[in-house]
């Protein structure tokens, strides 16, 4: 099997010729840092890894969309340690809106969030952007590049990561949507209702891109931070229905968990959903059971990452990153799984990453 051919079979719930391989994206530090500024592209090829290239559509919106949401980004300054702040104010029809943060050389962080209560909510929902068209050069120029060598993922372009539920998290506070789950949850669906209405505009567009996989859910929808009671009220019927709507053009979907989500398998296979990610195990602050999953659901779910990258990439030795590599193999002996790091790293010596790709290589399905 090619790279391609070996990615998809996993993610069908098959089993492939041997164990497929990928990373949970590069990051630009470690592009920059450990590999001579080489495209992602690139790093796959030098390692010998499986591809999954992470590139979206180009949205395109209308005059009157984009005169109704301006935004204006004006820069704070840079501390002593590096960190560079920012405050953004969009301006609609009907007010302002604000949001704070700040980014170093890793990533970036919110410190101010743009929606601080209902009036803000309203003006989100009444004026933020949904594109009235898509360009899928990106992705064919990807496909392209790709070839047989892998895959190319996207998404469903919200306003968070990539479910209704990570989106408010993001616009308003991860604490504040457990409030007002709790204190308020009329107005949380109401709010869940109306960024669903706009991802479902979004995925319509996305009938005939060549996508392989799109990426819902999202890391505030792992048990680590929300209760099963939760999950299926304000998470599960708003990921069922997108998955449904990504189902009907033609698209496949991975749900994203970077956390605890052994207490979610059930409600995860409800959703229907293709895959899952990112199977974080307890040395990285997770809980997955990668064997227990695969008992549990595994016929149900392919299952993508696993890979402990700090013990494994940052702080591991060759020997070590192929001992964990032939666990993960052997936890889900019939396919269905894609090796990969439970999340991004920064760094870590290049011969562990190529470990990994060759202990891959070893793992061959009988």
């Amino acid at each position: 099997m090619n790279g391609r051919e070996r990615l998809l079979a996993a993610i069908a719930n098959e089993k492939p010729d041997r164990l497929p391989v990928q990373v949970h994206n590069w990051m630009t530090y470690y592009l920059n840092t450990y590999l001579g500024g080489c495209t992602p592209y690139e790093a796959y090829q030098r390692f010998g890894l499986d591809v999954a290239l992470y590139v979206g559509p180009t949205a395109i919106y209308s005059d009157q969309a984009l005169a109704d949401w301006q935004v204006q980004r004006r820069d704070l300054g840079t501390s002593a340690s590096g960190e560079r702040a920012f405050v953004e104010v969009v301006t609609t029809p009907e007010g302002e809106l604000t949001q704070r943060g700040a980014s170093n050389a890793f990533t970036s962080w919110t410190t101010e969030h743009l929606i601080k209560g209902e009036a803000d909510l309203e003006l989100f929902l009444r004026y933020a952007l949904v594109p009235a068209a898509l360009d899928a050069a990106p992705v064919l120029e990807a496909q392209a590049l790709v070839g047989q060598d892998g895959i190319v993922r996207g998404w469903a372009t919200g306003y968070g990561q990539g479910s209704p539920w990570q989106d408010l998290c993001t616009l308003i506070g991860t604490e504040t949507a457990i409030f007002w789950a709790m204190d308020q949850p009329d107005l949380l669906q109401h709010a869940l209702d109306g960024l669903l209405e706009k991802r479902l505009r979004y995925i319509e567009m996305l009938e005939g891109i060549p996508l392989d996989l799109i990426e819902t859910g999202g890391g505030a929808g792992s048990n680590t931070v929300i209760s099963p009671r939760l999950f299926r009220r304000f998470c599960l019927p708003y990921d069922q229905i997108q998955h449904d709507a990504l189902h009907a053009v033609g698209l496949r979907a991975v749900y994203h968990l970077c956390g605890g989500l052994m207490k979610m398998l059930d409600m995860v296979v409800e959703t229907n959903a293709d895959a899952l990610e990112t199977m974080t195990p307890p040395t990285m602050g997770g809980d997955c059971d990668l064997a227990e999953a695969q008992r549990r659901v595994g016929d149900k779910l392919c299952f993508i990452g696993g890979f402990d990258q700090n013990a494994g990439f940052e702080q591991g030795t060759p020997p070590g990153v192929r001992e964990q590599v032939a666990y993960l193999y052997s936890c889900c002996p019939d396919g269905g799984y894609i090796c990969s790091p439970s999340d991004h790293f920064f760094f870590g010596d290049p011969a562990n990453i190529q470990a990994f790709a060759d202990a891959a290589r070893d793992c061959v399905y009988t």
